[in-house]
């Protein structure tokens, strides 16, 4: 079985895999918590449940940033049970060193958390993208609340950010436009595709080019979007013109298009952290957050 294959099979689109098995003991800056959610749905009723949130913390006492991160979709069922409880131990070590709060929270439907999936957004040729964005970003929108009522956290200084089908959701939250976020992080966002038997074709471009123009029209916070040359899922224009429409329609988006990364750039989050961490510094410190040099 080659590289890609493997990927489509245990990875899908949201990383999965990069953390799947939780250690077997907490780090000494770890903890975890439950948040209760409630989603409304399109039939007029709602899901509940308690979302996992995996908080690492940094040194020093007093409050600190807010840094939400959101993880992808794998494709089947499976891939999303093995999920687990989200870490992402790289990227929390860089924003805990930064002096961030990181919450991780595993939305319904995944890993730890478990419940109802309420992100199938239909099969590739139906794909409907803002219902499933608007639903995870509910979620995190109730996680974001509790979190910045931490004694640890200064509420008026949050980031959010998210991965795959966690980075279309991280638009649609900025989209609210919460108080206290100042700005969010897209990392290869969208929802559908195969990188082994239509890499670089995404399933329903357009609608998801809609999507975003329509998310572009609400949010006044500014973003910072990233994707690679080679990502498997998008290929290298689809996210160009996806950006564009967004800050045509009034969006403020950062748009770095990063050179190949791997096999599959979709991987970049996960797989090569010292690529990515340098161009988020710098647009961190340009709002108004204390990253190091």
């Amino acid at each position: 079985m080659g590289v890609l294959a493997r990927i489509t099979m245990i990875g899908g689109l949201g990383l999965l895999t990069a953390c799947a098995a939780p250690p077997p003991k907490l780090a000494a800056n770890e903890s975890v918590q439950k948040v209760p959610v409630r989603v409304a749905l399109e039939n007029g009723g709602a899901a509940t449940g308690e979302v996992v949130v995996t908080v690492f913390t940094p040194a020093g006492e007093g409050r600190h940033p807010l840094i939400v991160i959101n993880h992808g979709r794998a494709g089947d069922a499976a891939g999303r049970a093995k999920l687990g409880r989200a870490r992402y131990a790289a990227a929390s070590r860089f924003f805990t060193d930064a002096g961030f709060v990181v919450a991780l929270p595993v939305r319904l439907g995944y890993g730890v958390t478990g419940g109802p999936d309420l992100e199938n957004s239909g099969p590739c040729g139906e794909r409907r993208f803002t219902p499933m964005f608007d639903r995870a970003a509910s979620q995190i929108d109730q996680v974001l609340r509790v979190m910045a009522q931490r004694p640890d956290v200064d509420p008026a200084r949050v980031v959010v950010l998210g991965q795959s089908v966690g980075g279309g959701s991280t638009v649609a939250l900025a989209a609210q436009n919460p108080a206290g976020v100042k700005t969010a992080i897209n990392f290869a966002g969208g929802s559908g595709g195969d990188p082994v038997r239509s890499p670089g074709k995404p399933c329903g471009p357009e609608r998801l080019q809609a999507t975003y123009a329509g998310y572009g029209q609400a949010t006044r916070l500014p973003m910072l979007w990233i994707y690679t040359e080679n990502d498997l899922y998008w290929g290298p224009d689809w996210p160009k013109r996806w950006v564009e429409a967004y800050n045509q329609a009034g969006g403020h988006a950062t748009f770095v298009p990063m050179g190949p990364d791997g096999e599959n750039g979709h991987s970049l989050f996960t797989h090569a952290p010292q690529k990515w961490q340098p161009v988020v510094a710098k647009y961190l410190r340009e709002q108004g957050f204390d990253m190091p040099q």
